[in-house]
């Protein structure tokens, strides 16, 4: 199939320049992100996609982009421009983006401004990428998405196309509930449900995916299992990708011509001593500030060091307008100001301090030259410097202290881990570090590139997309198929030209809606007739199959000439006859120890309850409070299975219930012994809930059975309906139906 890659970022990766002679010229910028997708394009992506389109905002005006030559053709890539109004554009990104989005999820709320011309301008700037995207885009193309940046814009694409493939990558951290919840509740659902508008949305680490998951089911009140979530009818996953570098590029960097030359420069500069060496953008989470305090304490606590030490630290400029950045400088330049004069002589500065821009030659020349690479981010979503000085120290020597808060620390375990906080530690740790002796820096140093070289950037972005294939043919397989009129057609002629026919029925959720209580849940006079009109045809055998117990299953539906299946199957009766136990073991034996686990979870969980059946135990949290109910629910069924390992039981957790039963009972055991009982020519089976899935399971190879599972689910069931009245519909429809009418059209509508 022909597609289409678009690559979406907030930046278009290409610098275009006004030269002395009025003529504009462009270049493709340097990045991680750029560096990232180049290298996976190169290699494994490059016979996967027709064409590779990077759409983001240039940064250059309309006029400068048009006189510019951006079809250079050592570019990798075809640009799509998208064009904002200038103000707009700083309200969206020094605004929203980078004064509320960017404080919040590394943990700095205090810094966050909640003004909602900020947020304004966040939505109108993604839907202006969305219509320009949409204006190009056709429902077979892939589309990535990268960052804080965009987050509705998943959202966005997916309500214009339904089946189009899109993956969502976030580069920096992503909170916990307790920082995501002080967003106003609006912005909360809609940045969350625009991110949903992906098939798979990759975090740094497990941690960061883990907190997303948790806002979406507290503040979309949607439950996942496991990484996956259902929402709006498609299987969304939640997975770290941690994010790396191209590793052959570093590590070849070291015999590069001119980083030799000036790292033989940095040499002669540095003499005997040793050298530290830091590199962050101007930013407040990256702890210089800190990382200064340790350094001066290591001086205090070690004068022998004095003179012998050097620490080159560059801040590359980024963000000067927005307030916090330029006090965070003018803080910088005066705490190395004050270590310089106080600690410092003529002949030697504790810091060798640049604010600017370093090449990549300079930048791996002073990987390579240092003693120890110092990087100490106060909260971090990855940290790609880390696993650049790791890679580019090709004699395996060094030595990495890194902060435990950078996404990099879940990875390159052996560097020398640091609280960033902890002025202390971080003195101490470059004692250490300096004083490491070379057989322990080599075994260190080993491990962490084995690391980055295994997975690297190029494995990094083939991992995303291998996994997005996957997602889209799951979604493919577990796609819900709903009962449509050609189906329809053939259920009712394969209906009427059987000579035998079984109907299973589960009862809650399937025939009649659920109720808050299960006593409140008794059948209609609509659904009684139903029932009636079906049973009353010789040719049906009609079942009831549900969990209820036995007496309110007589209760309620005892005097219709149906079967009746109670509690999953324990116990069963025939249409006019007696009722059979099927449990081989006693519930009485078991019942008090699970009830009382049970009695604890009401009292933890408000709104839940016990019912207690003949041979079973349920516990329904329907009436609890979402999330709550939730995190209850998973707590009691790991308890109860651990309960239940010492007996022969079987926890279930359905559709809001966690029930306990006897082993070997279930509605597919049951299935199977009523398909045996006579020779059926015809089967429909009705249910919505996981203890139906047995049932649809045992059925799914026979060619005469039909299967509709209700709700929106993906199932074992061929079919599925959306709600219990269009059960009822579909029933009364096959009641009234007999081989001597013709399908018309009116009839099949009505259904």
């Amino acid at each position: 199939m022909q597609k289409k890659l678009f690559i979406v970022s907030n930046r278009l990766p290409i610098t275009v320049e006004l030269k002395d002679n009025n003529h504009y010229v462009s270049r493709q910028s340097s990045g991680g992100l750029i560096s990232a997708i180049s290298a996976y394009l190169n290699k494994e992506g490059k016979d996967k996609f027709t064409q590779t389109i990077w759409a983001g905002i240039p940064d250059c005006s309309e006029k400068a982009w048009n006189n510019a030559d951006t079809h250079s053709t050592d570019m990798d890539y075809t640009y799509l421009p998208v064009f904002v109004n200038r103000k707009k554009y700083e309200l969206y990104y020094n605004g929203f983006s980078n004064s509320l989005l960017w404080p919040l999820f590394h943990y700095f709320p205090s810094f966050a401004d909640y003004n909602p011309s900020y947020y304004k301008a966040y939505t109108e700037i993604n839907e202006i990428f969305a219509q320009i995207l949409a204006a190009q885009l056709k429902k077979e193309d892939v589309v990535w998405i990268h960052d804080y940046h965009l987050l509705p814009l998943a959202g966005m694409l997916r309500k214009m196309f339904p089946t189009l493939t899109i993956g969502f990558f976030l580069h920096i951290p992503f909170p916990s509930y307790e920082l995501f919840r002080v967003i106003p509740k609006q912005w909360q659902r809609e940045i969350l449900s625009g991110m949903m508008g992906a098939d798979l949305i990759g975090f740094h680490t497990v941690d960061y995916a883990n907190h997303f998951l948790s806002c979406v089911e507290t503040a979309l009140k949607t439950e996942h299992d496991g990484q996956y979530i259902l929402w709006k009818n498609r299987k969304v996953k939640a997975d770290a990708f941690p994010i790396s570098i191209d590793f052959d590029l570093f590590n070849g960097a070291y015999d590069n011509p001119e980083t030799s030359k000036i790292r033989d420069q940095y040499l002669e500069m540095k003499g005997n001593r040793k050298l530290l060496f830091s590199v962050d953008r101007l930013d407040y989470t990256k702890g210089v500030s800190c990382r200064l305090k340790g350094y001066e304490q290591f001086l205090k606590e070690n004068p022998e060091y004095i003179g012998k030490v050097i620490f080159v630290l560059v801040i590359v400029p980024s963000r000067d307008s927005i307030s916090k950045y330029a006090e965070r400088k003018k803080m910088i330049d005066e705490y190395i100001s004050h270590i310089n004069s106080k600690l410092g002589s003529i002949v030697w500065q504790p810091i060798i301090y640049q604010y600017g821009h370093l090449s990549f030659e300079e930048l791996t020349a002073l990987y390579t030259a240092c003693d120890i690479a110092l990087i100490t981010p106060l909260r971090d979503g990855m940290n790609l410097v880390s696993k650049e000085f790791a890679a580019s120290r090709k004699n395996n020597d060094g030595v990495l202290i890194l902060s435990e808060m950078a996404g990099a620390a879940r990875e390159l375990t052996d560097a020398l881990l640091i609280n960033p906080n902890d002025v202390h530690e971080i003195a101490s740790m470059i004692k250490y570090g300096l004083e490491m002796s070379p057989e322990d820096q080599e075994e260190r140093m080993r491990a962490m590139r084995l690391n980055v070289s295994r997975y690297n950037v190029n494995v990094w972005a083939a991992d995303f997309f291998g996994q997005l294939k996957d997602v889209k043919e799951l979604q493919l397989a577990f796609e819900v198929k709903f009962l449509d009129n050609v189906s329809k057609i053939d259920l009712l002629d394969k209906y009427a030209h059987a000579a035998r026919r079984l109907i299973l029925l589960d009862y809650d959720g399937s025939l009649v809606p659920f109720s808050k209580l299960p006593s409140l849940a008794q059948p209609g006079n609509n659904v009684i007739d139903i029932l009636r009109q079906l049973s009353d045809n010789p040719k049906n055998d009609v079942f009831i199959i549900s969990g209820r117990d036995s007496i309110t299953l007589e209760k309620w539906l005892g005097h219709l000439p149906i079967g009746l299946v109670a509690e999953h199957g324990a116990k069963i009766r025939d249409k006019n006859g007696s009722w059979k136990t099927e449990a081989v073991v006693s519930a009485a034996a078991w019942k008090p120890a699970v009830e009382k686990i049970m009695e604890r979870y009401v009292a933890k969980c408000p709104n839940s309850f016990i019912e207690e059946k003949e041979f079973s135990l349920a516990w329904h949290y329907r009436n609890a409070d979402i999330v709550q109910g939730g995190i209850r629910a998973k707590e009691l069924f790991e308890n109860l299975l651990d309960c239940a390992s010492h007996a022969s039981l079987n926890v279930l957790n359905g559709n809001k219930v966690i029930e306990v039963r006897n082993k070997g009972v279930n509605k597919g055991m049951a299935t199977e012994q009523l398909i045996d009982s006579a020779n059926y020519e015809f089967v429909l089976s009705i249910g919505d809930d996981k203890t139906d899935e047995d049932m649809f399971a045992k059925l799914a190879k026979l060619p005469e059975a039909f299967t509709i599972k209700v709700g929106n689910e993906a199932s074992f069931a061929k079919y599925n309906l959306h709600n219990p009245y269009m059960v009822q519909t579909l029933l009364e429809g096959i009641a009234q139906y007999t081989r001597s009418y013709s399908i018309e059209h009116n009839l099949i509508e009505r259904i």
